[in-house]
Parts: structure tokens; sequence; C-alpha cells
């Protein structure tokens, strides 16, 4: 199984938004195979909590606005550290930098496919700082 053609739209859709935002260390991979609960994670770091809930706000509303699509659950808006949107077709997450290295989810999803994502948000890799390796992974 793969993801659907629904859900490559909305993680690019919210890549962008996260992007134009300026999120770095932004990646997407397809989770279909191993969770049946979603097709697709998005990551996206930010250095301070203040970004952190811009760059949520701006994925709801781009993705609600272009696609129809609202988020079912969202978690941990409250401490801006780590924020978590659930589109069921898609789960977002938005993490302060610091968690992003610590928790490391990179390392949960290695062995899944990673998904295509618009330039801008491809440009964004390696560009947060401490931890950042460059290729869509954390050290």
């Amino acid at each position: 199984m793969t993801a659907t053609d629904r859900s490559i739209e909305l993680i690019s859709t919210a890549a962008q938004a996260a992007a134009d935002k300026l999120a770095h260390d932004i990646v997407a991979y397809d989770v279909s195979d191993v969770l049946a609960i979603t097709d697709a994670f998005l990551l996206a770091s930010a250095p301070n909590d203040r970004q952190v809930k811009a760059i949520v706000d701006e994925i709801e509303e781009r993705l609600q606005k272009e696609k129809g699509a609202k988020p079912v659950r969202r978690e941990g808006e409250r401490e801006g550290r780590w924020v978590l949107l659930d589109f069921v077709d898609i789960v977002v997450h938005v993490q302060h930098s610091e968690e992003r290295v610590f928790y490391a989810l990179e390392r949960l999803w290695k062995d899944c496919p990673q998904i295509a994502l618009p330039e801008d948000a491809e440009a964004t890799r390696g560009k947060g700082g401490e931890g950042a390796s460059g290729d869509g992974e954390l050290s």
C-alpha cells in the first residue's frame, strides 16, 4: 500500500505552508505500509515557540482553505513546543528545534519512503542549525 493521491496533495500543501512560514528541516514519510491510522507524516521544525504556532496556524488555514481539510485532533498547542495536527490522511508534527533533536522521529520512520516535497520545502533541509544533517535526518 502507498499513500493516496489525496494524502500526497495534503502533504505538499502543508509542506509549502510550513516553508512559507520559515519552518526548517521539513520532511515527509509515507507510513501507509506500517500504520493503519494514517498515510503520511510531515515533520517540520522552528527555533522558537511563537514560530511553531505560526507554522501550525498557516498549515491548518491553508489545508482548510485550499483542500477543504480540517484537523480532527490538535495537540500540544498550549506549550508550543510540539504541536500535532491529525488530518486523518496525514499527521503533521511541528516541533521546536530542541524537541526535534531530542525525540528524533526520523529515526522511527527512516525505513519508510520519503515523499517528494515542493522545492521551497526541500530547500529547508539542513537549515535548522543544531543537529541537522542536511538529508532530512537529524544527527
